[in-house]
């Protein structure tokens, strides 16, 4: 780590990033094969074939996230998709998905992200992502400390107790979601009468918004935001605020038309698919369900790798509220728990500085104790609180969409 940038690979030749990962391709698909049954089951439709250009790269089956509780219910416990390599833990994510943890000071690749967002060795950095059983506060945890910072693992909730630490300590530093940064922000001003001493931060898990982004540059804040799954771990991340993400080192990233594997031209809107090079978790072809675009040039801040619009919305309708993904089978599941109703429709939008859920339900009765059973049902499905709006029969459009994002990702 030296200047501006993380380490040399970030500003080299976008012909040498290219051609190094076309050239571990094929011996990368070959471990997988013979280490993990999981693909060579996957992919035994291949038989010999060598996989060397990204052409022949797209001729492969995708794997989706969705294909997993099933893979691994038949071959537990990750499917077979795994080598038999050292893991450092199991957790899990919704789904539910398990997640195993490779061994390593970085296993999830962050620490290029933390670098690019400011953070430094020697810093104390505030982290509030989620630490029980899900993936989120270790995949920023273990690769803040292998950066040489120091970690305070505050995980989800209890914000009064997680306000009082930070004034304790004072960290530089904060990851988690960009919701939760404003609540902490407003509760530390609040209890000590004077600005936070937070004047980074690094947030994923949900949309930063350009009017929260512009609140906390008011504030003394700046929030930089990174993109990553707890399978793949980081994919791309902010270095500046024009716009764009630039795709992490070590992966191939393809954007594909939703509901096949063909790529689509640069600019194009469509599914993010990631071939990661993880000899201990393999992931050829992963269909994250994530819609993004390739970016024309090169970033402004002198990194030459391919640049992304950043998270444009699900493929599948589903979407990120405070954090956690909304799907249209939750939807569905509601449905089924209350036969009495018709056509159901969730609804996301943004409600000053905070997400809302509304569930618009087409029904032929509209008293308060059937929207009070509703809530409470939307709450054990989703894990999250929302309104009821109960609708005449007929009245939600019969256009097969289970949940409208309204947010402005901008």
């Amino acid at each position: 780590m030296a200047g501006p940038f993380f380490d040399t690979e970030e500003t080299r030749l976008p012909e040498a990033r290219e051609e190094e990962l076309l050239r571990r391709l094929p011996s990368f698909i070959e471990t997988a094969l013979q280490e993990a049954p999981g693909w060579a089951r996957h992919l035994a439709s291949i038989g010999d074939a060598r996989i060397a250009t990204r052409a022949d790269l797209a001729r492969l089956p995708l794997l989706r996230k969705s294909d997993l509780p099933a893979l691994q219910a038949a071959d537990p416990p990750f499917g077979g998709l795994v080598a038999d390599r050292p893991i450092a833990r199991i957790m899990v994510s919704p789904g539910p998905v398990l997640e195993p943890q490779r061994s390593g000071d970085d296993p999830w690749r962050m620490a290029r992200a933390l670098f690019a967002a400011g953070f430094r060795p020697g810093e104390i950095i505030h982290n509030a992502f989620a630490y029980h059983l899900t993936p989120a506060g270790f995949m920023l945890d273990e690769p803040a400390r292998a950066l040489g910072c120091t970690v305070i693992p505050a995980g989800v909730g209890n914000t009064e107790q997680q306000a009082e630490t930070i004034i304790r300590t004072k960290p530089a530093g904060y990851v988690g979601t960009p919701d939760y940064l404003k609540a902490l922000l407003d509760r530390v001003g609040e209890m000590q009468g004077a600005p936070c001493s937070i004047t980074k931060a690094l947030v994923s898990g949900g949309a930063l918004l350009p009017s929260m982004r512009a609140d906390y540059a008011a504030r003394g804040v700046a929030v930089l935001q990174c993109y990553a799954t707890a399978e793949l771990g980081l994919i791309a991340y902010e270095t500046g605020t024009d716009g764009g993400m630039i795709v992490n080192e070590g992966i191939i990233l393809e954007i594909v038309r939703p509901g096949t594997g063909e790529p689509v031209p640069d600019g194009e809107i469509g599914e993010v698919v990631v071939t990661n090079f993880d000899e201990t978790y393999p992931l050829i072809r992963f269909a994250t369900g994530d819609l993004s675009a390739i970016l024309p040039g090169r970033s402004p801040c002198g990194r030459t790798g391919t640049r992304i619009k950043g998270w444009m919305g699900r493929a599948d309708q589903s979407t990120k509220v405070k954090g956690l993904f909304v799907h249209p089978l939750h939807v569905t599941e509601i449905g089924k728990r209350h036969p009495e109703l018709g056509r159901l429709r969730l609804v996301v939008r943004r409600a000053g500085d905070q997400d809302e859920m509304l569930l618009q339900a087409e029904s032929h009765a509209n008293d308060e104790p059937l929207r009070g059973r509703l809530a409470e049902t939307l709450n054990a499905v989703t894990r999250l609180k929302g309104t009821v709006e109960l609708v005449a029969p007929g009245s939600l459009p019969d256009d097969g969409k289970l949940i409208a994002d309204e947010r402005d990702y901008a």
